[in-house]
């Protein structure tokens, strides 16, 4: 397995575990819980893939990414649900956080495979990282998180990407850019959410 391969289904499944968390919140049914999930998890490879012309879609070749959201469907309900108390928001920020910082670094090395320039790999990045959780949030009857409390995720994503750039231009060791990207991007939403760092609204 390749790296930006692990990485990405990293990506998914603590896309899927915010859309489990989100749709117990709501009281949704087994459909609805597998449902939110799938699009938390694929909706940002998904748009990314229609704007690069690529296909199939990422997740009809790898179909066992779609098995396993369905499995964990089944397992993740009775689960949530036992653990009810300790299922916050701040559960949700953190896979919300982490899930900015892989996949829009899975996004902008999918786009530079596609031979992009680069502002529009780090582009394609922001819209890999955060337009999953969008997509949720519309589902589940909600002002997407991302463009109502004035917290910068798309900068995050923006910068960390243009970081991962950098790194790569300048020779760095491709994994240690991966990661150490990806961690910069998710440590930075951490940080505007602890602080309560706002865009001008």
């Amino acid at each position: 397995m390749t790296l930006i391969k692990f990485i990405e289904i990293m990506a998914i499944l603590v896309g899927a575990f915010s859309g489990f968390i989100e749709a117990r919140r709501k009281r949704m049914d087994l459909v609805g819980v597998f449902t939110v999930a799938f699009i938390a998890a694929f909706g940002g490879g998904t748009l990314r893939d229609i704007l690069l012309d690529r296909r199939p879609l990422f997740w009809v070749i790898h179909q066992e990414y779609a098995i396993l959201i369905f499995v964990l469907a089944l397992v993740a309900s009775p689960l949530i649900r036992t653990l009810r108390q300790i299922v916050s928001e701040r559960l949700i920020v953190i896979a919300d956080a982490v899930g900015l910082g892989l996949f829009s670094i899975a996004g902008t090395s999918a786009a530079l495979d596609a031979n992009m320039p680069i502002f529009i790999a780090s582009m394609m990045g922001v819209i890999t990282g955060i337009f999953g959780g969008v997509l949720r949030d519309i589902v589940c009857n909600e002002v997407p998180m991302v463009f109502r409390d004035g917290k910068p995720y798309a900068i995050c994503a923006f910068l960390g990407n243009w970081m991962f750039l950098l790194m790569g231009k300048y020779g760095v060791e491709h994994d240690f850019a991966l990661w150490s990207s990806a961690l910069f991007i998710s440590g930075l939403r951490l940080i505007t959410w602890k602080f309560d760092l706002r865009m001008g609204r």
